[in-house]
This record gives C-alpha cells, sequence and structure tokens, in this order.
C-alpha cells in the first residue's frame, strides 16, 4: 500500500471521510491547473510525497498547469533550478510568483516609480524588470516580501518612509509557512510592526487577491471551469479559488489540517493527502 492510500485508510478508520472515485476522475479532467509550491510541492529542501508523479501526471497528460506561489524570495528561473535539484524537470514559464505580481500591479499604479524593498532577489529582480527603481530616501513605495536580511534597521527606515508619505505594499498576506523545519514567519507578520507603528495598512498583492488570480488564469488561457487550484492554505488558496469560481483542493501537506477546515466558513471541494492523489477523500 503506497503513502496516499495509507493516509486515506487511516482517515477512513477514524470515520471522517471516503473514498470518491467520481471526485478523482473531475479533478483529473481539468485542462488546467494553478499550484502551490510550499507546503504543496516541497517543504524548504525536501520534495513532498507525491509531487513527482504529480509533476509527471501533467506534462504525461498534457495538462495547462502554473505554479502560483505567493512566495517572493525566488525569480522563475531559480524555482526551476530549485525543482531541478530536487528532481523535477519543469520550464520556467510554468512559475508565477507574488513578486511577479507586486511588480506587474506596482507599475499598473504609478509606472517609473521608486521604492523602498525589503526582500530576497526574486523580489529585486521583479520590481527591476518592471522598471521600478530603488530609492531609500524618498520612495513612491515601501514593498516587503520575505527575506533573511529582516532586522530592526530595516523596520526603522521602513516605518520612517511610511511615515512620510510612501505606500506600504506586501507581496502576499501569508502570516506563516512551511519549512522542513516547521513553521516560519512570513510576509504578513514581517510586515506587521510597520502596519502597528504608523497606523497604515498595506495593500497585499499575492493569494487571494484578485489580481494575482486573474493574471494566473490569463496565463494559462483557460475558463475558470477549466480548472482546479490546488494548495495549502485556507486562507489564501482555497478563498481565492473560491471567490474565482475555480474548483478548489486543499492537500494536507503543508500548514493545514482536517481540523484546520473546521476553523473556516467555507470549505474546499476537495481534500486529499498530499498532490498525489492516486485516489481521493472528501470530508464529510
Amino acid at each position: 500500500m503506497d503513502t496516499i492510500s495509507h493516509a486515506i485508510h487511516a482517515i477512513e478508520k477514524k470515520g471522517r471521510c471516503k473514498i470518491n472515485n467520481q471526485a478523482i476522475d473531475s479533478i483529473r479532467s481539468k485542462k488546467a491547473f494553478l499550484c502551490d509550491m510550499d507546503g504543496v510541492i516541497y517543504h524548504g529542501n525536501n520534495l513532498l510525497p507525491g509531487a513527482m508523479d504529480f509533476v509527471e501526471w501533467l506534462a504525461r497528460e498534457d495538462k495547462k498547469f502554473l505554479f502560483l506561489t505567493n512566495s517572493s524570495e525566488r525569480s522563475p528561473m531559480e524555482l526551476q533550478q530549485k525543482l531541478a535539484r530536487l528532481g523535477l524537470e519543469v520550464d520556467e514559464s510554468h512559475f508565477y510568483t507574488s513578486a511577479l505580481a507586486t511588480a506587474a500591479f506596482v507599475k499598473n499604479q504609478s509606472p517609473g516609480c521608486t521604492a523602498y524593498v525589503i526582500g530576497e532577489a526574486g523580489l529585486f529582480n521583479a520590481l527591476y524588470e518592471a522598471g521600478i527603481m530603488p530609492n531609500d530616501v524618498s520612495p513612491d513605495y515601501v514593498i516587503v516580501g520575505e527575506t533573511k536580511n529582516y532586522n530592526y534597521q530595516n523596520i526603522l527606515r521602513a516605518v520612517k518612509l511610511v511615515q512620510n508619505g510612501a505606500k506600504l505594499i506586501g507581496t502576499n498576506p501569508d502570516l506563516t509557512g512551511p519549512t522542513e523545519d516547521g513553521i516560519v514567519p512570513a510576509c504578513r507578520a514581517l510586515v506587521s510592526p510597520i502596519e502597528l507603528t504608523t497606523g497604515r495598512h498595506a495593500y497585499y498583492v499575492g493569494k487571494p487577491n484578485p489580481f494575482m488570480m486573474r493574471n494566473g488564469k490569463r496565463i494559462l488561457d483557460c475558463r475558470a471551469s477549466e480548472m482546479a487550484i490546488i494548495g495549502d492554505r485556507m486562507d489564501t488558496d482555497i478563498i481565492a479559488g473560491i471567490e474565482s469560481e475555480i474548483d478548489t483542493v486543499l492537500v494536507l501537506s503543508g500548514v493545514s489540517s482536517i481540523e484546520t477546515v473546521k476553523n473556516f466558513s467555507y470549505s474546499p471541494k476537495y481534500i486529499f493527502e498530499s498532490v498525489g492523489f492516486v485516489k481521493d477523500f472528501k470530508c464529510n
């Protein structure tokens, strides 16, 4: 019995879920997939169970797919190289990040603007390609994404600039993210001290923002009814799909559990142990 079947069998014994072959057929019939990465394909540098089978299935069945990730740290090329190191060969065109969405949003709002940026190379590169230049004196925007270089000095700088009139942008609204070492702070947790100190509310561009979802749908060039979104977060992936009228698949390989679902006023259409959904189980 494989890993997925073991997990399904265990849940069935608890009487909480049931096998639903019609559901798995419905998902497999979709023409296109929007898929999260962290907590779905990998944790840190560890490939998650079923991920390789899933990606190979997408290619074999000639499905359209886009890894739509709220992480802003890496560029599509870096994400491609990371998956290659983990044994997955995926073309660079299949990645769309919150950094790219943020750059597109800011460029649309204020072409040729400047920004003070707290983030990693993926965010800096996306902004540069969109013509948004760095400015730590009098920027139009303060833009914050995930980073390992977060410190008290750049918080102070960001607070001062926002108080002086810069608009505050967060690449995504995730409070936490999964890694191989456990849950860690994500973008919204990093933006929070700036919001609390200045009294200003950031605008968050990543999922479930409709701006990012529309861009993903445009890239795949499919109707919502032909698509499914797969993710591990109820508050971003699942609500993004529901609000975009896309069938939703929650996987339990990241930050969510069966118990997590009960804390929300909405539910995913399907729940799987991982993206290696050889068989389907759905909550009663």
